[in-house]
């Protein structure tokens, strides 16, 4: 049985999809088999695995409606070394596409259910929102990974994602929690970086995970090539950075 990790934070530009891509290479380079579900309808998590988002015939909105089943959509054998459940624009339908359906926010957790056993890890690259999207994604995840941008504006925003998580888990998903916090675009050398650093230790405490992702060019760089930066760049300094992350969660949360 997988665990499932949900990556999502409704401030857009934080790092979310670049860490949910790489963080599916670093967990397979490390032996895990992972599948990473693209909910996003920006469709980049499926870019950035080497998917054509406009090429693809169904997507994740396909097995959301009913219309599909999610062994029928999952892409394998990607160069990214992980599988994924592409996404694309056909998503931003999915709010009328689900208003009658049957247990709405449900969806994901029931399609998701029937492929667990075939893999360690799945990681949900959520829309940049508090929508019906994220909340399947919240419904069907045991822990939610949450980056965050060390800039002023870091903790704007947050409490309403922390008051949609306790509102799942006393509702329909009592085992959700909180994976990590994971700080993006990090750089030790600004004072309004150890600034930011020091407020999220006082409000999350052990939540906040030891790795760090900092700016590097070579991350920035590898989605327009469709592979990770953990192929595009191996030695890179991001490529590491998520490489220490793998090993962290791994043995936080028995991975």
């Amino acid at each position: 049985m997988s665990q499932i990790i949900a990556l999502t934070n409704q401030k857009g530009g934080v790092g979310k999809t670049t860490s949910a891509v790489n963080l599916a290479a670093s967990l397979a380079t490390l032996d895990r088999r992972v599948l990473l579900v693209d909910l996003d309808p920006q469709g980049h998590a499926s870019m950035g695995s080497g998917i054509d988002k406009h090429a693809l015939e169904a997507s994740v909105l396909d097995v959301l409606v009913g219309d599909a089943q999610a062994k029928d959509i999952i892409i394998g054998k990607l160069r990214a070394g992980f599988d994924v459940l592409p996404g694309n624009g056909d998503l931003t339908a999915a709010e009328v596409e689900l208003l009658d359906a049957e247990n709405p926010q449900s969806r994901l957790a029931s399609a998701l259910k029937k492929v667990s056993d075939e893999y360690d890890v799945i990681l949900i690259d959520c829309p940049p929102s508090l929508n019906m999207l994220t909340v399947n994604a919240l419904t069907a995840a045991d822990g939610v990974l949450i980056p965050l941008q060390c800039e002023f504006y870091a903790l704007e925003g947050l409490s309403a994602l922390l008051d949609t998580i306790e509102q799942i888990k006393e509702s329909v998903n009592p085992q959700l929690a909180v994976s990590g916090i994971l700080r993006t675009m990090y750089d030790k050398r600004t004072s309004l970086t150890r600034e930011v650093d020091k407020q999220l230790r006082e409000y999350f405490g052990d939540a906040l995970l030891k790795a760090t992702i900092p700016r590097n060019i070579k991350v920035a760089e590898a989605p327009s090539h469709g592979i990770p930066v953990t192929r595009y760049a191996r030695l890179s300094r991001g490529s590491q950075a998520y490489r220490i992350l793998a090993k962290e969660l791994i043995k936080r949360l028995s991975l």
